[in-house]
């Protein structure tokens, strides 16, 4: 129910009571003290930006950034045309990413985690026995890249970047990100189906998400450019996965890139590539920034190649656009633990251990092909794709997992991935855990996508 014109004035009055500072951050501690005097209560609608600006002798945009402050704080909460509230204090209710990962038994054979196979990561006995110290830096001003990790990451990066930098793992250069270019209200354009995780990232922040369908050529040109066309309400952002997209697998080809690179050369806004995948993905390393370098912001991580416990990823991209990344970064842990720099400069320098993410990727690749082809002599149709996880559609998600996880296989549910209506179901597999007994498991997976809820029930 909206609020009325009265309710929204007392606000008004309300945070104009105690403002001390006609700044963001004042505005941000004059609405923080409301709540927690009771003056201003939970669900209570808060005034338009630039009611509120008018009223307050400020400009919209100090409101606004005000409004962000708050936001980021969890003290506010946006909800489109109905506009903004105070948030309600109990916890709120889960995200997509713990929806995707919710558990309700243990299995059998769990192929909902998304995570490398433990037997094809490469040994990491050479590279700490070489460690002899804790690499303890002359002071905190020292460079947070070593000299030689840097060296290699620019030979690999998929175009020359002009700044590159480390941090803990593909999340944590997502939220680093977000959070230095976005602001509440604004509207990112992700992919659909997307990944959880910055789906929950960009809500947390109060951003509008708007989905683009994905093919196995990469985002789609027309829906994008409808997406950005609209000059009153352009988006700030776009996200994308350049290869072995989570959950499709699909890796944008080289065809696709420049067919999209004007359209978002034109847009104008920046665009941030999560390449979760690394090296074990199949497709060649490719990047937008090879086409508009000035608006890519590209994030390689190590995770799925090298170790999820290494907590690493590098960033590269425009130091205008970095800049602001960085001096958050700055404000928090500075940089990325040396030691674990070290310990990746030398799996990525070692012929063994190259060797090993080699034949990690062959078997990856082996073991999707397998799978697709067992669903394939079962009526599943299911795009091969490049990296861990397969998208297999079902007839009902909710009847096909439970089905599954009757019989001891846990799958992830693919609702969590979409933001588009009329998507169809699906499950997420992660057939980089499956190392033999394709056909069995094809034959499960198939039964389980013909299942519907009426039938299931009868089981």
């Amino acid at each position: 129910m909206s609020a009325t014109p009265s309710a929204v004035q007392d606000a008004t009055s309300v945070i104009q009571e105690r403002l001390e500072d006609p700044s963001a951050k004042g505005l941000a501690l004059a609405v923080s003290r409301a709540v927690r005097d009771g003056a201003l209560q939970p669900g209570e609608r808060l005034p338009p930006i630039r009611a509120l600006a008018t009223r307050l002798c400020l400009s919209p945009t100090t409101v606004s950034a005000g409004w962000a402050l708050l936001a980021r704080s969890g003290a506010i909460r946006t909800d489109g045309r109905r506009g903004t509230t105070v948030a309600h204090s109990p916890d709120p209710a889960p995200g997509r990413y713990a929806r995707a990962l919710e558990r309700q038994l243990d299995f059998a054979l769990d192929l909902s985690t998304g995570t490398p196979d433990p037997s094809l990561l490469p040994n990491l006995g050479p590279a700490l026995s070489a460690l002899t110290t804790a690499g303890i830096p002359g002071s905190y001003l020292d460079d947070p890249v070593l000299p030689g990790l840097l060296d290699v990451l620019r030979a690999q990066w998929p175009y020359p970047p002009e700044e590159l930098m480390v941090v803990d793992g593909a999340m944590d250069a997502l939220d680093l990100v977000s959070r230095s270019m976005l602001r509440f209200g604004d509207r990112v354009v992700v992919e659909h189906p997307g990944f959880p995780p910055l789906l929950d990232l960009l809500e947390s922040i109060g951003v509008d998400v708007i989905g683009v369908p994905v093919d196995q050529a990469g985002l789609r040109p027309e829906p994008l450019t409808a997406a950005l066309g609209n000059p009153g309400s352009q988006p700030a952002a776009v996200f994308l996965q350049p290869r072995a997209q989570n959950p499709t697998g699909a890796s944008m080809t080289g065809a696709r890139a420049q067919v999209l690179a004007p359209i978002l050369a034109r847009a104008g806004m920046p665009v941030v590539e999560d390449d979760s995948a690394g090296a074990v993905a199949a497709s060649a390393p490719i990047s937008l920034g090879r086409w508009i370098p000035d608006q890519v912001i590209h994030i390689r991580s190590f995770s799925k190649s090298h170790g999820p416990d290494l907590r690493l990823a590098a960033v590269g991209g425009p130091a205008a656009l970095l800049r602001e990344v960085a001096h958050r970064r700055q404000l928090g842990q500075g940089w990325s633990s040396r030691l674990l720099q070290r310990v990746l400069l030398s799996l990525l320098t070692d012929p063994v251990v190259v060797a090993e993410v080699d034949r990690a990727r062959h078997e990856y690749t082996r073991r999707r092909v397998a799978l697709v082809s067992a669903l394939s002599s079962h009526g599943v149709e299911v795009s091969a794709g490049d990296g861990l996880n397969l998208w297999v559609p079902v007839h009902d998600e909710s009847a096909a997992i439970v089905r599954l996880a009757s019989q001891g296989v846990g799958v992830t549910p693919g609702t969590p991935f979409d933001l588009l209506q009329g998507g169809g179901g699906h499950v997420r597999v992660t057939v980089g855990l499956v190392a033999d007994g394709y056909e069995e498991l094809a034959q499960l997976l198939a039964a389980a996508a013909n299942t519907s809820a009426w039938a299931s029930r009868g089981r």
